[in-house]
């Protein structure tokens, strides 16, 4: 007998799948985080880099190391935190904008709505009923997704995003200042050559699967830009220190 049995459960989005809350928070945290570390291989190793071929003392290459960790995980997380905010105080506003519009002038809203809805290549009736229900069940919502493409409960987090940003900037500052301290002197800038491209095609990899681009394009623009800026550093550093010495 089936006259008792619960009714079917509508269809939702798959666990794997980007549909739940919070996606846009996730991504603007990794990009923040993987922007951070590519950011602090590439800075903290021209650095040190340059400073190496000015210098054969480790000291210099120490305090010139850690300054530019420091400073530079700083500045990356002012950076995100004040491009975040200035995003969110726009959606903010926008949402804000939405909700005052529907408490207006509902009816309004609504056939702009439907007139959205038929833009995308729905019937006047199916638009119309699709409006109506979206609109009792929560119109600010529909209004957000359909014309601005927001939830207003997946706004981003400058925070988040300030702390992945200084985070990954540290742990990929780590990378070539421990290799330059704790390689042989003789070998010391090479080997951070070869550290350094190793993490950034990594990195390079990472951004391409997130931002859905070619993954050997993406890697190659980030290994090639490396590489040219620690051979420039270094040649700067190697100039001043045979000029100094």
């Amino acid at each position: 007998m089936t006259e008792n049995a619960p009714a079917a459960t509508p269809p939702g989005p798959h666990s794997d799948e980007p549909h739940r809350q919070g996606l846009s928070q996730r991504l603007n945290w990794l990009r923040a985080g993987v922007l951070g570390a590519n950011d602090g291989i590439v800075s903290t190793a021209a650095v040190v880099v340059g400073v190496a071929g000015a210098a054969s003392d480790t000291g210099p290459v120490l305090i010139a190391g850690l300054a530019a960790l420091v400073g530079g995980a700083v500045s990356m997380a002012l950076g995100e935190y004040v491009s975040v905010s200035s995003q969110r105080d726009s959606e903010h506003a926008l949402i804000q904008k939405e909700r005052r519009e529907l408490a207006d002038d509902p009816e309004a809203e609504l056939a702009e709505l439907v007139g959205m809805y038929e833009a995308q290549g729905l019937s006047r009736d199916t638009a119309t009923r699709v409006a109506n229900e979206l609109t009792a069940s929560d119109a600010l919502k529909a209004h957000l997704s359909v014309e601005l493409n927001i939830d207003a409960e997946d706004v981003v987090s400058p925070w988040a995003a300030a702390f992945a940003s200084a985070v990954a900037f540290t742990i990929g500052a780590l990378l070539p200042l421990a290799t330059i301290l704790l390689a042989p002197v003789e070998i010391r800038v090479p080997l951070t050559f070869v550290a350094v491209l190793m993490a950034l095609a990594i990195t390079g990899y990472v951004a391409a699967v997130l931002g859905g681009a070619r993954r050997g394009r993406a890697v190659l623009r980030t290994v090639v830009g490396g590489a040219l800026a620690l051979a420039a550093t270094y040649a700067v550093g190697a100039l001043f220190g045979v000029s100094a010495s």
